[in-house]
């Protein structure tokens, strides 16, 4: 019988990752201290619920209910002067407490002003399209529902967009390993050659770290250095690490890590 691993957050494990490490939160402002944030802070409470509204980073985050999503974006476009949709996007909060949070990031080129609009929905959830008030949160849907598995009411191609229409999960959940499954592994394989041929070629590498050091197309090993394509044996002869060229340059002293010092002190 195999041994049970926890697979509800595999992103967070990877020996690359500090998966103790926390971003510090950015310092957050009232509202009041702008007066343009604030004037339309209040246009945007007069007519939904506001949970919850600061600024950071020179822009106003504002926290809505799920269902107002579509009303707040017509005023803010028509009413507001926030003309451009230019991100949205989904956080995967499932480990947490089952939740995705939502996010619209909301331009006015002429008040010169950013507002990111965000709420929460539990997971299986869907989202009320905005693609009638936006053209482009038509790709940006249809993205969120390729990484999450979040699909959008009333789009109107509710398809994949990066990843093939037959793939098994949604890559941007944390728990999607970032090597891929092992249906990644065996994707292209089982595609072009079928699945008889498994044993011959191999899964697929999807790791980005993993170096080969025997793989003398696309890597060079540091003082065993080949020309490339060259059949590693294991006893090439070890190469002087040197600054220039053979011959140097004229009138240039030539270096060598022998004769070269390696200053530790950063401030030095």
């Amino acid at each position: 019988m195999r041994t049970y691993t926890n697979k509800k957050n595999v992103q967070a494990k990877p020996y690359y990752t500090d998966r103790f490490w926390k971003a510090p939160q950015v310092a957050k402002y009232e509202v009041e201290s702008d007066e343009v944030f604030a004037a339309d802070l209040a246009a945007i409470k007069a007519k939904f619920p506001v949970s919850d509204a600061f600024i950071q980073v020179e822009q106003m985050t504002v926290w809505i209910n799920a269902s107002d999503i579509y009303g707040v974006l017509e005023l803010m476009r028509d009413e507001l002067a926030y003309t451009q949709l230019s991100e949205m996007s989904a956080i995967d909060f499932i480990e947490q407490r089952d939740e995705f949070e939502i996010f619209y990031q909301m331009l006015s080129m002429t008040k010169r002003k950013r507002i990111r609009i965000k709420y929460t929905i539990k997971n299986g959830q869907a989202v009320d399209s905005v693609e009638k008030l936006f053209r482009s949160a038509d790709w940006s849907e249809r993205e969120m529902f390729d990484m999450f598995g979040i699909e959008a009411n009333a789009h109107p191609f509710m398809k994949r967009i990066l990843m093939p229409y037959d793939w098994q999960g949604y890559p941007l959940l944390k728990t999607y390993p970032l090597q891929g499954d092992e249906f990644a592994a065996w994707y292209e394989v089982d595609k072009i050659y079928g699945k008889e041929a498994r044993e011959e070629i191999g899964p697929e590498i999807r790791d980005t770290s993993t170096i080969d050091r025997y793989d003398s197309e696309r890597f060079a090993k540091l003082g065993h250095e080949v020309p490339k394509g060259t059949e590693i044996t294991g006893d090439e002869p070890k190469n002087e690490q040197n600054y220039q060229e053979e011959g140097g340059v004229f009138l240039i002293k030539k270096f060598d890590k022998d004769s070269s010092k390696v200053i530790d002190d950063p401030q030095r």
